[in-house]
């Protein structure tokens, strides 16, 4: 912890954005916290009972996906996958518009 205190926020933070070729947002802030002793605090018995393992309750859907096989045509997935993160998301989207129109799903 002495290490910390004689930390220059502002010189380490522009190290490690130069680094990372990046601003970090959120950085300053993290780097401010663990230098005032925030960070790495000890909890208490209750406080780990209370903080259990996993999602909280309510967190996650009720209704999971099936994960299946498909194959598509090269030019097809390539397409879907250009759009970018959650395009299998899209998908689902996708064909949950089609079969609405077509009448096999409300």
């Amino acid at each position: 912890m002495k290490a910390l205190k004689k930390l220059n926020v502002n010189k380490v933070a522009a190290a490690i954005e130069a680094d990372a070729g990046q601003a970090l947002p959120g950085l300053r802030e993290s780097l401010a916290e663990a230098k005032a002793g925030l960070a790495g605090r000890a909890h208490t018995p209750e406080q780990i009972v209370e903080r259990r393992r996993g999602r909280p309750a309510g967190s996650v859907a009720m209704v999971t996906k099936e994960p299946v096989k498909l194959r598509l045509d090269p030019d097809v997935l390539a397409a879907l996958r250009a759009t970018g993160d959650g395009w299998q998301t899209r998908i689902n989207d996708m064909l949950r518009a089609s079969l609405s129109l077509a009448g096999r799903l409300p």
